[in-house]
């Protein structure tokens, strides 16, 4: 078992799919945990609910990952609620597919606000509450690296741009003993792309193992990469696909 006792982790995007596995996952090992999300009041009060029954800390914050101000004021409130923060893990993402000749610009304008600008300005509200052996940890996807299918070139895009954000930002931190990296899922069983789903088969054949993670799986990855057993990671890439970019 991983220990993160006494480590205090904000995870976006928490109410649901992978977000909700990690903040479960964090809380078993440990962790009190913060985390946002837009519209599942139910669902987010299920997993506070549950974090609670693990004898953890929960805060459950309402907050849209395209909103500034909205983003701000969540980190506020998750300090305040657990008293500081150790953890950051950026998951919150939209999905919308479609050729770039059908793309409308506001279709472009929310990937880009909420998959590319929000875990930047998380983590630059984030940082002055991180000390020495703080965690960075975003989600992005095995689309940044490989698009063998077409209808999702801008949501590729928007995620590929989170290989830079993390290198970039691990040079920054790295003197202040803070890590910063990426875990990449793959086709993964939830709501947005159930492993029943229309495309499952053909996704499944893409991959060296023949099948959908499930969101705990991604998760494990994620608090892996929180826990002390990584110190010495940062600034890495982590693909948890199933083999979809081997």
């Amino acid at each position: 078992m991983i220990d993160l006792s006494g480590k205090r982790a904000l995870v976006t995007g928490g109410s649901r799919g992978i977000g909700a596995a990690i903040a479960l996952v964090l809380a078993e090992n440990g962790a009190d945990v913060a985390f946002t999300y837009n519209r599942s009041a139910e669902r987010a009060n299920d997993v506070a609910r549950s974090i609670d029954e693990l004898g953890r800390r929960a805060v459950a914050i309402q907050a849209d990952s395209a909103d500034p101000e909205a983003i701000k004021r969540s980190v506020n409130e998750a300090v305040a609620g657990l008293g500081g923060l150790d953890i950051l893990v950026n998951s919150a993402a939209i999905g919308i597919a479609g050729a770039i000749v059908d793309t409308k610009l506001e279709d472009y304008d929310a990937l880009m606000a909420v998959n590319v600008r929000a875990p930047l300005l998380f983590a630059q509200a984030v940082i002055p509450h991180l000390s020495s052996g703080g965690r960075i940890i975003s989600l992005g996807s095995s689309l940044a690296d490989r698009v063998p299918f077409a209808g999702v070139t801008a949501y590729a895009m928007s995620k590929s741009a989170m290989t830079s954000f993390t290198r970039g930002l691990s040079r920054e931190l790295g003197p202040r003993g803070i890590t910063v990296n990426l875990v990449l899922p793959g086709s993964t069983d939830t709501e947005m792309n159930p492993a029943d789903g229309e495309s499952a088969d053909y996704q499944r054949s893409l991959t060296s193992l023949g099948r959908f993670a499930e969101p705990r799986e991604v998760a494990n990855a994620v608090v892996f990469l929180a826990s002390p057993a990584a110190s010495i990671i940062t600034g890495s890439i982590l693909a948890a696909d199933a083999g979809f970019n081997a």
